[in-house]
């Protein structure tokens, strides 16, 4: 039942990251989707896999999220976008 739950909130957090426009809301979504997926492997018995997951994600979301906001504000400010 428990692992039903922490299935469904993963899903929803991956969706909201993929359909919401905001890059900070977008990546706290991937963040929680992170952590969800962690949880899931600790309950698993997995703590390798869940310790590397959180650890990649966590720098993952951290460079996806400045460069979309450098490529963002680059845009802005009326330079073409690389």
């Amino acid at each position: 039942m428990v692992h039903s739950a922490l299935l469904f909130l993963l899903v929803v957090a991956s969706a909201w990251a993929v359909v919401t426009r905001d890059l900070l809301r977008s990546a706290i979504a991937l963040a929680f989707a992170s952590v969800f997926l962690t949880i899931i492997f600790f309950q698993l018995k997995a703590p390798l896999a869940g310790a590397f997951e959180l650890s990649v994600a966590a720098g993952l979301v951290t460079v996806l999220f400045v460069s979309a906001i450098s490529l963002v504000a680059g845009a802005r400010e009326g330079e073409p976008g690389e």
